[in-house]
């Protein structure tokens, strides 16, 4: 078990990571075992997964439960590294990566694949161009059919999550729209200017409807005594233009399975 763990990339000796079974080791070296509880089993990319693929974009329906970037308990695992390998595998080896998506959200994920397309793309985010919408189930019943949420964002040490503070944080807008209501949730339709950190998680808990899924954030983990595995929050459509050809690129993901099903129960129950 300890062998899977350092293949996957969750050894670190003073402070760097490794990834040989059979390094030797100093006295006086500091040795750390980072563990998520994660299964031990790489994420591989399906192919089946690829939204949209030129010579100089690749986006992907990212599954829940699997992180973008690499994290202290694994490199290995990863979305960037299965793309890597992907990408490696086709002659394709230049990868840019400028959107992130937490580990249990899903939907869609973009990256360039090509050095003339790093550049445009990561304009494009960090000058606001792209029109990010997503799904999520808040709990409780908004008090307006649609509205915004302003403040600014910032990191807190002591327990590593992103809280609304006055000043010295960064401008963050989120925009939602209710589609449906249930007994307990409301189904909204999210858009969000800007991408900050955990901006939707925090903002609908702040407002004291906090996703389903994510007690992180105060929200349940089980509704009418039913087990809600993740946060409930789908990046259901991006749309930008290409950073190459200029077209309009209007890249969708469907509704996950599990998504799917805490819809049904809460309509049906």
């Amino acid at each position: 078990m300890i062998k899977r763990m350092i293949d996957l990339g969750g050894a670190h000796i003073d402070g760097r990571r490794v990834r040989r079974c059979s390094l030797s080791v100093a006295a006086g070296q500091h040795i750390e075992l980072h563990v998520d509880g994660l299964p031990l089993e790489p994420f591989r990319l399906d192919p089946a997964m690829v939204i949209y693929r030129d010579q100089y974009l690749l986006a992907l329906d990212k599954p829940a439960g699997v992180a973008t970037q690499p994290t202290p308990a694994r490199y290995q695992g990863t979305i960037y590294a299965a793309l890597q390998q992907f990408l490696g595998d086709t002659g394709q080896v230049s990868l840019g990566m400028v959107q992130r998506l937490d580990r249990d959200t899903s939907g869609v994920l973009v990256f360039s694949t090509h050095p003339r397309a790093h550049k445009g793309l990561t304009a494009a985010f960090s000058e606001h161009r792209v029109t990010k919408r997503y799904l999520a189930l808040v709990a409780g019943h908004l008090e307006n059919d649609e509205g915004e949420m302003r403040s600014q964002l910032a990191r807190r040490r002591a327990t590593n999550r992103m809280v609304s503070v006055e000043r010295g944080g960064k401008p963050a807008l989120t925009r939602y729209r209710r589609i449906a209501s249930y007994d307990c949730a409301s189904l909204v339709e999210v858009e969000i200017p800007t991408g900050r950190s955990h901006q939707i998680r925090i903002h609908f808990a702040e407002a004291g409807h906090p996703l389903l899924g994510d007690p992180a954030y105060g929200g349940p983990g089980m509704v009418k005594g039913a087990a809600i595995a993740r946060q409930m929050l789908h990046a259901s459509e991006l749309c930008l233009d290409h950073p190459v050809d200029g077209s309009r690129l209007e890249l969708e993901s469907p509704l996950p399975e599990d998504f799917q099903a805490v819809m049904h129960f809460l309509a049906s129950s």
